[in-house]
């Protein structure tokens, strides 16, 4: 592909078909993605590959703890406290909170984008449970047959997550590149244990976000784009 052209194709994906892909194929992508540039060229992050066995059982368990904590966040002060004894499954243990309160000069853009994504997916934004049902598919990665842990290094202030978002980037177009579907998920840092299960993480990184990569499957939800910002948007006026 022409850069422009993978600039333009790459979209969250929402919608996987059950397909796997090639082993040589994901390979390539990773190592096309390695080419990111990063502070001082230390790639202060590290990644965790899920497939076949893993994701089946890191999809299950992921899932599991979500719904555990959507009811808790319906259990009242009680109920959560409970749960807090109990240490339910449902509580979050990431490394981060990817679960924030947006400032008002964001909150515009967020909530457009999500109004129009469940206007596509004929869900009203006053559905709870349907709103609900449509999160929990973050943990199971939209059906997606690999998904991509990125763990960023501790001691790296904020220039670490910088990096890591650099090499999100690259995966991503790369992906594209490729005829892969891609979808950056925030959510995927809401729960680090599942992932201490099957991989050996160095304590010093801590979970970032996930990747959910796959063949886009021919439906709705992965016709949804919602616009971009522009230069104009962007760009800071002189004094």
């Amino acid at each position: 592909m022409e850069f422009t052209e993978a600039l333009q194709k790459r979209h969250s994906v929402r919608a996987f078909l059950p397909r796997p892909i090639d082993p040589q194929t994901l390979n390539d992508v990773l190592a096309q993605a390695c080419l990111s540039p990063s502070w001082s060229n230390t790639h202060p992050y590290k990644i965790a590959v899920a497939t076949g066995e893993v994701l089946e059982d890191l999809r299950k368990t992921l899932y599991a703890r979500y719904i555990e904590s959507a009811k808790l966040q319906r259990s009242g002060t009680l109920g959560k406290l409970k749960a807090l004894i109990t240490k339910s499954p449902g509580i979050p243990d990431g490394d981060f909170k990817p679960m924030l309160k947006y400032p008002k000069d964001l909150q515009k853009r967020r909530f457009e984008c999500g109004l129009g994504l469940y206007a596509t997916l004929g869900i009203d934004r006053k559905d709870i449970r349907a709103r609900e049902a449509q999160m929990a598919e973050n943990f199971r990665f939209f059906g997606a047959p690999a998904a991509v842990f990125v763990f960023v290094h501790g001691e790296t202030g904020p220039y670490g997550p910088l990096d890591a978002g650099i090499y999100l980037q690259s995966l991503m177009l790369a992906a594209t590149n490729a005829g892969l579907g891609s979808c950056a998920q925030g959510a995927l840092g809401l729960y680090r244990t599942p992932l201490d299960k099957h991989f050996d993480i160095p304590p010093q990184y801590k979970l970032l976000c996930g990747v959910a990569l796959g063949f886009e499957a021919d439906l709705p939800v992965n016709r949804f784009q919602p616009e971009k910002i522009t230069t104009q948007e962007m760009l800071l006026p002189l004094r």
